[in-house]
């Protein structure tokens, strides 16, 4: 592969093409997050929660340690900063828009699955009792014993919200996605047993971790809710970086997939031009072997003639010498 200077690749320089490339991807983000909008808004499935049910619902209802408007930050943020400090060092376009598109597809398509699970299942919140009693006195259904809330819909709303953890999930999405960019990056997997290295890829992990621990502090969250959004997270950002990225383990882990395919088609277009080149030098040395040639026959034969002449010549004086 032909080498590549670092700076040769940048937002300026290759931004537009590399988006027109990948204009499709962006137009499917932007349905995937109408997608998740929409499912937020819709009310999800109430499922029976009778009055023997209540023991495991009466957990007191608590601010979030990790506030809603948190998780963007932590889950999309923090990651986006770490791939534009290398982008920086690097001036590669073509690792800052696939870290990108991979980021942003690991928590759109991650929010999608979490949302509509959420919706789907209808699992009341550990604080449920709080939230559909805010009095504290339970109501319920005389013949199916089921749940006559008295509190705020939209309260009774986000309690049946609780499988799986989306604070859970989006953080495990953003932040495992950023391990796995790290990992590439640092090139943990080197065989040459540098730990440290692996500290630095388990840091984000670590950080999604605490994010879920704080869901069941809170009460928001039983703790399968939290394992569930953590499979999700972890599962769909692994499938979007290799979407994009080699493995780590690779030896061209550090870089991505449609970096190396530039520098393949590079190369293939110095080889298809290389010919043209040797053939040309072909022709221009036969051409001036020609000539050469053609040259030493015309001085060849003037050579000749000026040899030739001195005899004529001599000849010609003996026969004026015999006459007189």
């Amino acid at each position: 592969m032909p080498e590549i200077q670092l700076g040769s690749h940048t937002v300026r320089s290759h931004g537009v093409k590399v988006l027109r490339i990948h204009m499709h991807d962006w137009l499917i983000l932007l349905v995937l997050a109408a997608t998740d909008l929409g499912l937020n808004l819709i009310e999800p499935f109430h499922r029976f929660v009778g009055e023997d049910m209540m023991t495991d619902l009466k957990y007191p209802l608590k601010d979030n340690t990790v506030p809603f408007w948190g998780v963007p930050i932590i889950a999309v943020l923090l990651p986006l900063a770490v791939i534009l400090v290398y982008y920086f060092i690097r001036k590669d376009v073509y690792d800052l828009h696939h870290a990108i598109l991979g980021l942003l597809f690991s928590i759109f398509i991650t929010a999608v699955l979490t949302d509509a699970i959420k919706d789907g299942v209808g699992r009341p919140r550990p604080d449920f009792f709080w939230r559909c009693f805010p009095d504290g006195k339970g109501v319920f259904d005389p013949i199916t014993k089921n749940v006559m809330c008295t509190g705020s819909k939209s309260v009774i709303k986000e309690g049946h919200k609780s499988f799986p953890s989306g604070h859970t999930s989006w953080s495990f999405a953003g932040l495992s996605f950023i391990a796995w960019y790290l990992s590439g990056k640092v090139r943990v997997f080197d065989r040459r047993g540098h730990v440290a290295k692996l500290c630095i890829v388990l840091l984000p992990l670590l950080l999604a971790a605490m994010v879920a621990v704080s869901r069941v502090d809170d009460y928001w969250h039983h703790w399968q809710d939290v394992f569930a959004g953590g499979l999700i997270g972890i599962t769909i950002a692994s499938f979007c970086y290799l979407q994009f990225f080699p493995p780590p383990y690779d030896t061209d882990g550090w870089g991505p997939h449609a970096y190396f395919q530039m520098l393949a088609e590079s190369q293939n277009r110095d080889e298809a031009l290389s010919p043209n080149a040797n053939s040309l030098s072909v022709q221009q040395t036969e051409l001036e072997s020609i000539y050469i040639q053609s040259q030493h026959g015309v001085e060849t034969s003037r050579g000749y003639s000026g040899d030739t002449n001195p005899i004529l010549n001599g000849r010609e004086s003996g026969r004026h010498l015999s006459v007189g």
